[in-house]
């Protein structure tokens, strides 16, 4: 602001003295318009103003952040405001760290593009990305802000940040510890001696985390609680820290005490809305067993629950502990405090911009008028999670009073429409690649459409199928499909063209059922001439029909369809095949996966994932070699092509070799398969996993003769992968080694899909 000079102010009290404006007039006014500017005066056109009113203008003027220099004029009646306003910022870059990371930028420094040039606000990002660095483990991190102004009148701004040097924790002591294991320690904190080569997994790297060095005594604190150590002391580390070479010592000082047994267990009710016998059946805690603080708050957690899913959403339960310190004995308590009964007025869904309200509203288990449930909360966001539709959602609950709430839904959605790939690369077929495409929730209607036209080396097939999960926003599904498809079985092909419809049924919030039909023609095409006496009395290659019903349940309690982090899934299907058709068998499919997050483990963002199938099949007059169980590739075995492994017969005119002899590969009638998974984080705002597998699967049959291989094929792979949340769609890329593999295996070093569940 221009500070005006003694001559100036005497003037204009001259001038305004007694003087009525006649005219306000505005020049160099861009971000405020001129009816907002007026309101903001406390006089106008007709009244007389003195200094004061004007420079109480002025301020309230500069207030709005928006101006670098107001000045005033005033003559003959007229009153005009002069405004300089500050150049707005067309450009920002980050530069030296992070470089231009789209999410560092949103988080962390907050400057956008169009913003008005703020030298206080630059200075504010500025320490923001030095804590940020800080955070890393860098120390001694310097940022500098470089301007300048464009031929345009506006600001580029740069945030040039010269890391500091990383601390490697070279010795990690710990005084007073007795009773424990030091050791131990390591599974809680971050901060963590270096180890030799603790650049591998598993090994520390000793890299100090800053963010996390005042958490550390806490946690070392709550462990020894977990061990019933109430009166245990953890101080603060003590951290020497070598400059020159940016290596730390540090130290803590602890005081264990004596454990703590529990003497007895009450529950303090402010009004009864529970029963006693239903509170304790929810504890976990015995009475004579070694305090633990970590089942403590999860019992608290338990009642909580089983309170709120009365209605009661504003309960607390608040723990307490009543030591006895000369017998070291605790009495447990659980205060619980339940409010009032809460009913919802109403349910807001916000961020659904293509997905129509209906489709998210039919999967939340409380609507407006329901009284609260906790449970329903927690359910209504899994199974909003298990869609598909959606990159994340969130149920927020705003309280209107003590007995009424509205929920806020808010979902960001996800592209469900895809194009899928896959394929992979053996050492035998070469690159295999297959392409469809297909919406998960066309329209945001939640009805699926595929039309997929595949072509690999393998395979050929067209198809097109509908399925609608909510026929009419019900529990009850339908799908159809049609297809042609052709393929090579390795040593045979297979040449289908049939149909299939059914109906299904959403039995509870887990539980779904379906029957369906299907009708096939299938025939074989091979290589020259083969001689079906190898294969038993009856040829497995003639052309034949197969009309089948198929009966399944699955019971489903994961938390998102794509990346589940928690719940398992357990699936049983059978096929009966014979209804007037060639084909005469029945197949049983069963699939279990079970999925665990390992963040309040390992503090990071892994996954644990089992997946396990066994199938069988049981001969009711004819089983087509097609319809027998093959093993190998993504989804039973990595490490071997795609329906590789398979007991196999000698056959002078086939053109597959085994130890020697010409074979061909005739199927197994049952199979297990399962895999060990864990994801890790790899690139998170690129929404990409790195992943290690080890898989393992037999395969058996007991119905074909003259086997040259072994009747129970055993085989195994290991491996990692990428899992990538690409912009269109999902995609795994697999490098796999096989294990217990034989010479004339058809193994597989790289898979890839795109568009199934991880």
């Amino acid at each position: 602001m221009k500070l005006f000079s003694a001559l100036f102010i005497t003037l204009m009290a001259t001038m305004l003295f007694s003087d009525i404006v006649k005219k306000i007039e505005y020049k160099g006014l861009v971000h405020i318009s001129k009816p907002v500017a007026l309101r903001m005066l406390q006089f106008d056109v007709g009244d007389e103003i003195d200094p004061k009113q004007v420079d109480n203008a002025v301020q309230a003027y500069f207030k709005q952040g928006y101006f670098k220099d107001i000045w005033v004029s005033f003559d003959a009646g007229e009153l005009v405001f002069n405004f300089v306003e500050k150049a707005i910022i067309s450009k920002v870059e980050l530069k030296g760290w992070k470089d231009d990371d789209e999410e560092i930028m949103a988080s962390v420094v907050q400057i956008k593009k169009g913003t008005l040039y703020d030298m206080k606000k630059l200075e504010q990002a500025k320490k923001r990305i030095i804590q940020a660095m800080s955070q890393d483990g860098k120390i001694d991190s310097v940022v500098e802000i470089e301007t300048e102004h464009l031929d345009n009148g506006s600001m580029k701004v740069t945030f040039v940040a010269n890391e500091g040097g990383e601390i490697l924790i070279e010795k990690l002591r710990y005084s007073g510890v007795k009773a424990l294991d030091s050791d131990d320690f390591d599974d809680v904190i971050a901060n963590k001696e270096h180890q030799f080569m603790g650049w591998f997994w598993g090994r520390n790297s000793g890299k100090m985390k800053l963010k996390d060095l005042e958490y550390d005594n806490l946690r070392i604190r709550d462990f020894y609680m977990q061990n019933g150590y109430l009166d245990s002391k953890v101080d603060k580390p003590f951290v020497r820290v070598n400059f020159d070479n940016y290596t730390a010592d540090m130290s803590y000082e602890i005081f264990e005490g004596q454990p703590y047994t529990i003497q007895k267990i009450t529950i303090e009710q402010a009004k009864d809305v529970a029963t006693e016998a239903e509170i304790r059946e929810k504890i976990t805690l015995k009475k004579g067993e070694v305090f633990n603080i970590k089942t403590f708050r999860e019992d608290a957690e338990k009642i909580k629950t089983l309170i709120a899913d009365k209605s009661y959403a504003f309960v607390q339960v608040v723990p307490d502990l009543r030591k006895d310190e000369k017998k070291h004995t605790v009495e447990v308590v659980f205060k619980v405090m339940p409010g009032s009964k809460v009913k919802i007025r109403n349910v807001l869904i916000s961020g659904n911009n293509r997905t129509l309200d209906r489709v998210v509203r039919r999967e939340l288990y409380l609507g407006p008028g329901d009284m609260y449930s906790l449970t329903d909360l927690k359910d209504s966001r899994n199974s909003l999670g298990r869609l598909g539709y959606f990159d994340s959602n969130t149920i927020e609950e705003k309280r209107i009073d003590d007995h009424t709430m509205d929920l806020m839904v808010k979902v960001k959605e996800a592209p469900t429409g895809n194009i899928q790939l896959g394929g992979g690369y053996g050492s035998y077929g070469g690159l295999l690649v297959n392409i469809g495409v297909n919406d998960r929730n066309i329209w945001g209607s939640g009805i699926n459409v595929g039309v997929k036209a595949e072509k690999s080396q393998v395979s050929k097939s067209y198809s097109f199928s509908i399925s609608n999960p909510r026929l009419n926003d019900s529990d009850y599904s339908g799908n159809f499909s049609i297809f042609h498809s052709a393929y090579d079985y390795n040593s045979y092909t297979v040449i289908t063209d049939g149909l299939s419809f059914g109906t299904g049924h959403r039995f509870t919030r887990n539980i779904t059922g379906y029957v369906g039909y299907g009708y096939s023609k299938n025939s074989y095409e091979f290589a020259g001439d083969f001689n079906s006496s190898l294969y038993g009395s009856q040829s497995f290659f003639e052309a034949y029909d197969k009309s089948a019903i198929t009966v399944s349940a699955k019971w489903d309690s994961t938390d998102d369809f794509y990346l589940p982090r928690e719940g398992f899934e357990l699936s049983q299907s059978l096929e009966f095949a014979g209804v007037g058709a060639k084909a005469k068998f029945v197949k049983s499919k069963t699939n279990f996966s079970i999925y665990k997050g390992m963040a309040e483990y390992l503090n990071f963002d892994a996954i644990f994932r089992y997946k396990a199938r066994f199938y069988t099949m049981f001969d009711n007059g004819y089983i087509p070699l097609a319809e027998k169980f093959y093993m190998g590739g993504i989804g039973s075995v990595r490490g071997y092509q795609s329906y590789s492994l398979s007991p196999m017969v000698a056959d002078t005119t086939g053109y597959d070799s085994y130890n020697g002899q010409r074979i061909r590969r005739v199927g197994g009638t049952a199979t297990f398969s399962n895999n060990l998974e864990m994801s890790l984080p790899l690139v998170p705002s690129a929404k990409m996993r790195l992943v290690t597998f080890v898989d393992w699967g037999v395969i058996t049959d007991n119905i074909t003769s003259n086997l040259v291989n072994e009747n129970m094929i055993s085989r195994g792979g290991y491996g990692a992968g990428i899992e990538w949340f690409s912009p269109v769609g999902p995609i795994q890329l697999m490098f796999a080694k096989p294990l217990l593999d034989k010479p004339d295996d058809k193994t597989s070093v790289f898979e890839f899909t795109m568009g199934q569940r991880f």
